[in-house]
């Protein structure tokens, strides 16, 4: 073994662009920053020197003159939840196409978790805020009208928005979807799910569903509800306690894909006629569905789209083209697959 000693290193300077480039350091500083009239020729030479010799602009240097970095915080409850990543895809889509760039916050769903995430990131003073959910607790509504950068609330679109919002209404998803089984003729419905009082898009859903079906004279033949994150197992188990405690249900309502996919696998082992016996139905549209024996009905509730409409919204609130807030509300749309539709239409 030899030890060698490495030679100390040293930081790349505007000045080492400029000389490498043949151009002056205010005009590199106004490639680096995008900002000012620059040819093409000499913003593709600056560039390139700075490239070839690893040169990365001290964004938050240059951000004190300005008090903002070109940075959008991106606040989601989980990555492990397979909804989150599709939404950043949409996010990352527009993004690219800006000088703006995604830094992502999780709160795990937990109110005191989004209060100091929302802070730490405000500290840095992003060019904007894009955040899942329209329920947040008063301390982090105070932060987010306060923040002086546009805020896009993502994902439901019921109720007051602090500023822009993007997103299904979840109420009208669970009313569209207790239709639809309705209308198949599915009398005893069960709902699995996740515990409610923090997931507030599952509640709503949850509640647009159950007021449709009262309309109907019906009500929840019974529930079953779990804490912690999706999985196939836990469908599974779920589905074996509550078809056990009420044989005669005939359709399953789950407030996910997850672990609607857990469900089937063992309604289809257990030699359930589906859907003529029983119907299952989940929520989210995720991909995930493609690999089973049987296609689970799903609703797409537009994640891609949703994070593309909220990126643009951040980008031309910070480059002027758009002024004032939005509300877009995405189409939620059933996907019957092979476990819901008893009948053609």
């Amino acid at each position: 073994m030899t030890d060698q000693t490495i030679p100390p290193r040293r930081p790349m300077t505007l000045r080492d662009v400029s000389e490498a480039s043949g151009v002056s350091e205010m005009t590199v500083s106004r490639v680096l920053r995008n900002r000012g009239d620059v040819s093409e020729a000499t913003r593709k030479r600056v560039l390139e020197a700075a490239r070839d010799l690893g040169y990365v602009p001290n964004k938050i240097a240059g951000a004190l003159a300005s008090s903002r970095v070109n940075l959008v915080a991106v606040i989601i409850p989980s990555l492990s939840n397979m909804v989150f990543p599709e939404v950043l895809g949409g996010i990352t889509e527009v993004l690219d196409e800006t000088h703006l760039q995604p830094v992502v916050g999780v709160t795990n769903y937990r109110p005191d978790r989004e209060e100091k995430v929302i802070y730490e990131m405000l500290s840095w003073r992003p060019s904007g805020i894009i955040i899942a959910g329209i329920e947040h607790n008063e301390s982090c509504r105070r932060m987010l009208r306060a923040a002086d950068v546009p805020v896009v609330e993502i994902m439901d679109v019921d109720g007051e928005a602090v500023d822009s919002v993007v997103g299904i209404s979840q109420r009208r998803a669970g009313r569209t979807m207790a239709e639809a089984i309705l209308r198949q003729g599915f009398e005893q419905i069960g709902f699995l799910g996740t515990q409610m009082p923090l997931d507030h898009r599952a509640r709503k859903r949850f509640e647009g569903f159950t007021e449709t079906l009262a309309r109907s004279g019906r009500e929840v033949a019974d529930q079953e509800f779990y804490s912690g994150g999706s999985a196939l197992k836990k469908g599974r188990e779920m589905t074996h306690a509550i078809l056990s405690r009420t044989p005669d249900i005939d359709f399953l309502y789950y407030s996910n894909d997850m672990i609607g996919a857990g469900g089937l696998l063992y309604c289809l082992e257990e030699g359930y006629d589906i859907p003529g016996r029983l119907g299952l139905a989940g929520f989210n549209g995720t991909e995930l569905l493609d690999g089973l024996p049987r296609k689970l009905a799903t609703m797409d509730a537009g994640r891609a789209a949703t994070g593309r409409e909220a990126a643009r919204i951040i980008a031309g609130r910070t480059d002027g083209s758009i002024t004032d807030p939005r509300r877009i509300e995405i189409e939620a749309n059933i996907e019957f697959g092979n476990t819901l539709r008893r009948y053609k239409p």
